[in-house]
């Protein structure tokens, strides 16, 4: 499947083995199920490829530097998306920016990265079915009238008045 993208063939023979599989997984029939078996194994012996520029990878010593390099930046953004899960800013999409730069040159994360994203679509794809969203917004709605009912039995019993702030009652 040639969508004329400028992805390496390696990227595209993973992609269209996936989306065989996918399709054999969902019952398309015998021929395509044994064809997509074959292309996840192919997909999966094609080994990963360093994004470095060729006058780095010809030199091992440098090949090494650039892959620590590229380690040391992707710890970074992925230790600033960990903060930013506590505090203000985009958190999980830094930790995803950081897998992505690990990507460049590692093969497990870009192993991680792919199952990362292909569950990322499954699970939106389930969002989307009419019976998890009537689910979720009925489990929402009971988690909400739970809250205020303790909210307002709390402002009922002592006032507006912070819990730290409460003298033996």
């Amino acid at each position: 499947m040639n969508t004329g993208s400028d992805r390496g063939t390696n990227e595209s023979a993973a992609d269209e083995s996936a989306v065989r599989a996918t399709g054999a997984a969902e019952g398309t029939g015998a021929a395509e199920g044994a064809e997509a078996a074959e292309g996840a194994e192919a997909a999966a012996e094609a080994p990963h490829v360093s994004k470095a520029p060729a006058f780095i990878k010809a030199s091992k010593g440098l090949h090494l530097s650039w892959q620590v390099g590229v380690f040391v930046v992707g710890l970074a953004v992925i230790a600033a998306g960990v903060a930013m899960l506590i505090l203000p800013g985009p958190g999980w999409v830094a930790i995803f920016a950081g897998l992505a730069i690990w990507a460049t040159e590692f093969a497990w994360a870009h192993l991680v990265l792919r199952w990362t994203k292909r569950k990322v679509t499954e699970a939106a794809q389930k969002a989307l079915d009419p019976k998890v969203r009537r689910r979720n917004i009925i489990l929402t709605s009971v988690g909400l009238v739970i809250a205020g009912v303790l909210i307002g039995f709390y402002l009922w019993k002592y006032g507006l008045v912070l819990p730290w702030n409460l003298k033996d009652q």
